[in-house]
């Protein structure tokens, strides 16, 4: 790399949900830019803090100590302001002004959107590195926070098994995703749940209502009273898990306890994964910056440091893992449980 390449002011913010990460993320751009003698920026509360011009300088010292920490520094915010065109160019004129040469955005799908929308009337240049704990963006086998999130989930759950095998009850638990089944599927399987429901695998409620009654009553037969936990991707069960176990009840008498994990997902100390996936990417957005480079999404495809389209990174078009939904759906077969409870 050239590191005598013209001075340049870069910017960074984190937008949307949070993610465990993007502290790791912020540094890592940080210090890549500070090592390379360029001024390093920090919009606050994501693009709100563009419309608002609210930012501070960041230093070594201000990243040097961040990297366990979940949560984002920058803080975060859904900017529904952001919508509006007058906003987007107060917020291009805000960049301007101060001659801010690129800008890194840490966020999911509808922070790229927002930059799709900047790019309109921003002079500068717009890297994307991927930050969510949904998983659902395409171009990249992972985003920071989906490791983490996981883990936090499982954690959650291996205790939740506990009690449920106490008492001997069903329960459903509910993770985040939003409209994706990355956190659910691998949250189900990882945790040995019984049933996962997730939007790859979800046909109707009636449909799968008679399935999950079905698999539950022949799995008290085989094995008689135990636990049974089924792991269900938020957004999915109309009027959610709630209703869910009442219309197991309802349907079949089964009594079962719902459990939603919730924001729980977000926080904590990113694992080692992600502290060192947010590191490469941050490096890699300020290589791109000083480049050149724009309108692209930093990822990681088998471990190797990628550069994606920024349109091509929101289409949706990122499937879950094959080789997982078939071994899950091979595994709660109704049918093979059935003659396994005849033999």
């Amino acid at each position: 790399m050239n590191n005598k390449s013209p001075v340049k002011n870069i910017a960074i913010l984190t937008s949307g949900g949070d993610a465990p990460g993007m502290n790791a993320a912020i540094r890592s751009c940080t210090l890549a830019a500070l090592h390379y003698g360029h001024n390093v920026f920090g919009f606050l509360h994501g693009f709100k803090g563009l419309i608002n011009n609210d930012f501070i300088r960041l230093e070594e010292q201000h990243v040097r100590d961040i990297i366990h920490c979940g949560g984002t520094m920058l803080k975060s915010a859904r900017c529904h302001e952001f919508h509006d065109e007058a906003n987007q160019q107060i917020a291009a004129n805000n960049l301007n002004k101060l001659k801010i040469d690129g800008l890194i955005v840490i966020g999911g799908d509808g922070s790229f959107f927002g930059m799709l929308a900047l790019d309109k009337y921003y002079n500068g240049q717009l890297i994307a590195i991927p930050g969510t704990i949904d998983n659902d963006v395409d171009g990249t086998d992972h985003t920071i926070g989906f490791a983490t999130a996981v883990n936090t989930a499982i954690d959650a759950i291996d205790k939740i098994r506990d009690t449920a095998d106490a008492f001997e009850r069903v329960f459903v638990i509910e993770v985040m995703g939003r409209h994706s089944g990355f956190l659910a599927l691998n949250v189900g399987i990882a945790s040995g749940a019984e049933q996962v429901i997730t939007f790859e695998n979800f046909k109707n409620p009636g449909v799968e209502l008679q399935k999950i009654a079905e698999h539950i009553k022949l799995s008290k037969q085989k094995r008689g009273a135990s636990s049974y936990l089924i792991v269900a991707a938020e957004n999915l069960w109309p009027q959610g898990i709630e209703q869910l176990c009442i219309d197991l009840q309802n349907y079949a008498n089964i009594k079962c306890t719902p459990c939603i994990l919730g924001y729980i997902q977000r926080g904590g100390s990113p694992v080692p994964k992600d502290r060192i996936m947010a590191t490469k990417m941050g490096v890699a957005a300020i290589d791109a910056v000083i480049a050149n480079k724009s309108m692209i999404m930093i990822g990681e495809v088998s471990s190797k440091t990628v550069e994606v389209n920024l349109e091509q990174a929101v289409k949706h078009r990122k499937q879950v893992n094959g080789d997982l939904l078939m071994a899950q759906n091979s595994i709660l077969d109704i049918a093979e449980l059935a003659k396994i409870n005849k033999l």
